[in-house]
């Protein structure tokens, strides 16, 4: 088995390590940095980020760790560690600004809205979950078709279609107004923000260059270089570069990760850090 990837491994550390803290000390971490609805008076903007390092129960704790773990390793070693720790905390901190979308939107709508805002403090959220439903979903926008088997199926579902399952079951709690205490909006949130940079990430981009101007003369050419070469011969190995990385990808999904040679895995890193 290959060695747990830095990031995955240090984000699940942190995460019990937290939970162990918060089990075993009288300090009261939920109503320091749990994230609170933006008008209560416990609100600070530093929750965004504090919130998704604290669960409510070892239950709470165990599922989101065991998908990290699960999921989370194989997208690191697709994205590379800077892109992944990128993905989570953009998942987690949109996940939290999609609650407090919901929130407010709820109290717009409610008697709330005459409260002080210190009894709004009882509206807190914690947990790692919208953070970990944007890994779900990247995994299953890079691997649609990869079957896996998810207790208590007793057979495989393709990737594609747990994802949207997921997000099915997320829709329609959340517009059943379920009464469960769980964070529907957030979930949502997380995968939303994760398909959009995903979609980011995959469009094409020329690196962005200062360059003074230049008079031309009879000893230069008009045409633009890149890089040592001309601009349709930068294209031409990009173009090349791309068609290799996505065949590397699929035969991820055909076959796996640990399917790749060293040089593969190489190539794979080496364009998720472009």
């Amino acid at each position: 088995m290959n060695p747990m990837p830095p990031i995955t491994k240090n984000l699940l550390l942190i995460n019990v390590a937290v939970f162990l803290f918060s089990a075993f000390s009288s300090v009261n971490l939920e109503g320091l940095f749990g994230l609170h609805f933006f008008m209560a008076s416990h609100f600070s903007p530093y929750q965004f980020v504090s919130y998704m390092f604290l669960h409510a129960s070892f239950t709470h704790l165990l599922f989101n760790m065991f998908a990290l773990w699960m999921f989370g390793r194989v997208m690191e070693q697709v994205l590379g560690p800077k892109r992944f720790l990128i993905l989570y905390m953009v998942c987690g901190i949109g996940a939290g600004l999609m609650q407090e979308l919901a929130q407010y939107i709820y109290y717009t709508n409610s008697e709330l809205s005459s409260y002080p805002a210190e009894a709004l403090n009882g509206w807190l959220t914690v947990g790692a979950s919208g953070a970990i439903y944007g890994i779900l979903l990247s995994f299953g926008y890079t691997f649609p078709d990869q079957r896996l088997f998810i207790i208590p199926f007793p057979f495989p579902i393709k990737a594609k279609y747990l994802i949207a399952g997921y997000a099915a079951i997320e829709v329609f709690s959340l517009l059943g107004r379920a009464a469960d205490n769980v964070a529907h909006m957030a979930h949502l949130g997380g995968m939303l923000f994760a398909w959009l940079l995903l979609v980011y990430w995959k469009k094409p981009r020329q690196p962005f260059q200062f360059r003074k101007p230049k008079k031309p003369t009879r000893s230069s050419t008009t045409r633009r270089t890149t890089r040592g070469g001309s601009e349709i011969d930068y294209n031409a190995q990009r173009k090349a570069r791309q068609e290799e990385v996505d065949r590397i990808l699929q035969k991820v999904r055909n076959h796996g990760y640990g399917s790749l040679t060293e040089e593969e895995k190489k190539k794979l890193f080496e364009a998720s850090n472009e």
